[in-house]
C-alpha cells in the first residue's frame, strides 16, 4: 500500500476542494483495503473511504484521521454478468458494456466516480439506476469484521439511496455485480423523455447501443455533466441537491404556493414516486427561487450550464461553497416552503 501524511484531498475530488488528511493510504486490492480498514478501526481512528471524489464535500481544515483511496481494479464479464472492482472507473465500465452489446446500463454512460459508489447512492441517470440490474454488492461489514456479499434487497435501495448510504460506518463497498440484458445490440426501453427526444423515438422504444451512450453523453456534456479539467462548470459534484418527493398533503400546499406566488396558470413538475408521493424537481426550484444558471460572484457560483451543480471556478474554498448552498437552500425554503437535501457527502462540515 502506498502511504502519505499530510496529503491533500482536493486533488482526489471534482471540486478540487478541501483541505489534507493526516495520512492518505491507496489500496489497489480488496485485501489492501481490508488490511487498511482493520487497521483503521483497530487503532480508533477515523476513516474515510475515498473512490473517484464525485460526490465528497471536504472541509477546508482537512481530515483527522486515515483517508483510504479505492484504487483496486476488475472487469469481469461472463455472458451478461458483470463483476465489478469498486476502484474501477464507472464510465470505462459502462463504455465496455455497450461494446460488449450488452444493454441496462447504457444511460448512466459519462456519470464520474467509481463503480464501488454507485450502489450507495443508488446512482441514476436518463431513466436508469444502478438498482434495476445489481443483483449483488460485496462489502467488508466492519461491524461484523468480515466481508459479506449482500443481494439486491439486502441493499434496501430507494431513490438515490441504500443501506450503505443509511449506514455509512458499517460497510466498505469491495466488488459490485449485475447482470445485464442481450437485446440483440439495442438498449434498454428508453424511459426518460429527453432522451427519447434527443434519439427521435418514442419512450419505450430500443435504440442501438451506442447511440443511447452517445445521446447521454451529449446531453450530460450540455449541462456540465461530464468532467472536462478545462472547463471550470464541471468542478463540481453533478447534481447538488437530490429532487424532492412530497407527500400528497405536501405537494397540495407547494402547488398552491407556486400559483400563489408565479401565477395560477404555472404548473410545477409533478412525477410519480408511488403510493401517496409526488417528486418535483429541485433544478426548478432553484430557477424559480430567482437562482439561475451562472448566479453568484465569488468564487463558488452555480454552473453556467446547470442550475443543480455548484461550482469551483478555480478559487473557492468549501466555505465559499457552503455559503452558496446555504443561500439557496434558504431561498428555495423561503419561495416554496420546501427544504433542499444535499446529495454530497459532506465531511467535516454541514450545511
Amino acid at each position: 500500500m502506498l502511504e502519505k501524511h499530510d496529503a491533500s484531498l482536493a486533488p482526489l475530488t471534482t471540486f478540487r476542494l478541501g483541505g489534507a488528511a493526516r495520512r492518505l493510504v491507496t489500496a489497489v486490492t480488496d485485501a489492501e483495503v481490508v488490511e487498511a480498514v482493520r487497521a483503521a478501526d483497530a487503532a480508533g481512528t477515523p476513516l474515510l473511504v475515498v473512490g473517484g471524489g464525485s460526490n465528497l464535500v471536504i472541509g477546508d481544515k482537512g481530515f483527522e484521521g486515515t483517508a483510504l483511496r479505492i484504487a483496486t481494479r476488475g472487469f469481469e464479464l461472463v455472458g451478461t454478468t458483470l463483476e465489478l472492482a469498486a476502484g474501477e472507473v464507472w464510465t470505462d465500465a459502462v463504455a465496455r458494456t455497450v461494446e460488449a452489446g450488452l444493454a441496462g446500463i447504457e444511460c448512466l454512460a459519462g456519470i464520474p466516480g467509481s463503480a464501488g459508489a454507485t450502489p450507495i447512492q443508488n446512482v441514476g441517470a436518463y431513466g436508469q439506476e444502478v438498482s434495476s440490474t445489481i443483483t449483488e454488492v460485496v462489502a467488508y461489514d466492519r461491524r461484523a469484521g468480515e466481508t459479506v456479499a449482500l443481494t439486491n434487497e439486502e441493499c434496501a435501495f430507494a431513490y438515490r439511496h441504500s443501506r450503505f448510504k443509511a449506514d455509512p460506518e458499517r460497510y466498505v463497498v469491495l466488488r459490485v455485480r449485475f447482470v445485464l440484458e442481450d437485446a440483440d445490440g439495442l438498449s434498454a426501453p428508453i424511459k426518460y423523455a429527453e432522451t427519447a427526444r434527443a434519439l427521435g423515438v418514442e419512450p419505450g422504444d430500443r435504440v442501438p447501443l451506442a447511440d443511447a451512450r452517445e445521446t447521454v453523453l451529449k446531453l450530460r456534456a450540455g449541462k456540465g455533466m461530464v468532467l472536462d479539467p478545462e472547463d471550470h462548470d464541471t468542478w463540481s459534484a453533478g447534481s447538488f441537491f437530490t429532487n424532492p418527493i412530497l407527500t400528497d398533503a405536501d405537494f397540495a400546499v407547494f402547488h398552491a404556493r407556486v400559483r400563489e406566488r408565479l401565477g395560477a396558470d404555472v404548473e410545477p413538475p409533478a412525477y410519480p414516486a408511488g403510493p401517496g408521493h409526488t417528486k418535483t424537481s429541485a433544478a426548478w426550484l432553484i430557477d424559480r427561487a430567482g437562482f439561475t444558471k451562472g448566479y453568484g460572484s465569488g468564487p463558488a457560483r452555480i454552473s453556467t450550464k446547470h442550475t443543480l451543480a455548484l461550482t469551483n471556478r478555480g478559487a473557492a474554498t468549501t466555505e465559499d461553497l457552503l455559503a452558496l448552498a446555504r443561500e439557496v437552500v434558504a431561498g428555495v425554503r423561503e419561495a416554496f416552503g420546501i427544504t433542499l437535501v444535499n446529495e454530497p457527502v459532506m465531511v467535516g462540515v454541514e450545511l
